[in-house]
């Protein structure tokens, strides 16, 4: 008999976490049965090299809603989970981290609040318990910036776990890194978003896959995300804006020299005006040129949507 379609859907990427596998599913199973709503729970093996994938074979051997996905190489948090989200079919979808940080318990709260009418509701680990200069230091100071250059203010955007509407993460294609802004990253989508604090465990197995070192990569991706954001659908108006300062600049540049040469009978072939006023120009037709380019690539974006950047190597009741 063909299982009822679940409400909740509750995805895990995991990552070299053989320890904390067989934990995680005894502290998760009883939170969700204890719920009473049709559930599956779908852990991404992102290329594991340890026995993670024995382990998470043997749950989902006893437990025919376990579902599993093996990447056949590490691919990141980012891929791991647009696959989940891919696959993952309830009208809710859970994310949290395998490696116990998270607590399950936390789940029927972020169910709550969703249902008051939010479409995501994020996690914050107001009392974090992780070193602070080389983890709580580096995420206060990304969290700010990727508030202010959002507009979408949240304390804690490194949180995994958080609950998302299905029909508005669906939506989203993801790739490199950006799996911590998707809550900004669904502003354009329209989706409200609020914030709850969560309970955050230290990390007794394995160790962490991040470090300071990935503080640039953040930082870049925030300007990715304030592109996609305000100017995915319009590229034109950044680079376009640009190009006609430059060019602008570049030609009122020439003109002036134009001027003195004919009226004033000036040398200007050694002015350093001359060089700058023709880069400008130079630059500003580049920058135009670019723009319409990106209006292109846009538009067959939105036309062929169907690469994705993972390989899945095997499935699991799915």
């Amino acid at each position: 008999m063909k299982s009822e379609r679940p409400y909740l859907s509750v995805l895990v990427p995991a990552y070299n976490e053989e320890e904390n596998i067989p934990l995680l599913y005894e502290r998760l199973k009883p939170v969700l049965q204890n719920m009473g709503k049709e559930y599956e729970i779908i852990f991404v093996d992102d290329g594991s090299e340890d026995s993670t994938w024995e382990k998470l074979k043997g749950i989902a051997k006893e437990d025919e809603k376990v579902k599993l996905i093996r990447f056949r190489k590490n691919y990141g948090q980012t891929a791991a989970m647009y696959a989940g989200f891919q696959h993952a079919t309830g009208d809710v979808i859970i994310t949290l981290d395998a490696d116990l940080q998270n607590d399950p318990e936390d789940i029927p709260r972020l169910l709550q609040k969703l249902e008051e009418g939010y479409d995501i509701v994020s996690g914050w680990r107001k009392e974090r318990k992780d070193p602070f200069l080389s983890r709580k230091l580096p995420s206060i100071i990304a969290n700010w910036v990727i508030s202010k250059v959002t507009g979408v203010n949240l304390h804690d955007y490194g949180c995994t776990l958080k609950a998302y509407r299905g029909e508005i993460i669906k939506q989203l294609d993801l790739y490199g890194d950006m799996h911590r802004f998707l809550p900004a990253l669904t502003k354009r989508l329209g989706a409200r978003v609020i914030e709850i604090p969560v309970k955050h465990h230290p990390r007794i197995y394995g160790r962490s896959k991040y470090g300071i070192g990935r503080t640039i990569r953040v930082m870049l991706d925030i300007l990715l995300v304030k592109f996609l954001n305000e100017y995915i659908n319009k590229p034109m108006y950044v680079f376009g804006t640009m190009g006609f300062l430059l060019l602008g600049l570049g030609l009122f540049a020439l003109l002036y020299l134009v001027f003195i040469k004919l009226f004033l009978e000036e040398d200007i072939g050694r002015r350093p005006l001359l060089i700058l006023s023709v880069l400008f120009t130079l630059a500003g037709v580049q920058l135009l040129s670019t723009g319409i380019i990106a209006e292109l690539v846009v538009r067959i974006y939105y036309q062929t949507k169907e690469d994705k950047p993972f390989v899945i190597e095997e499935k699991i009741n799915l």
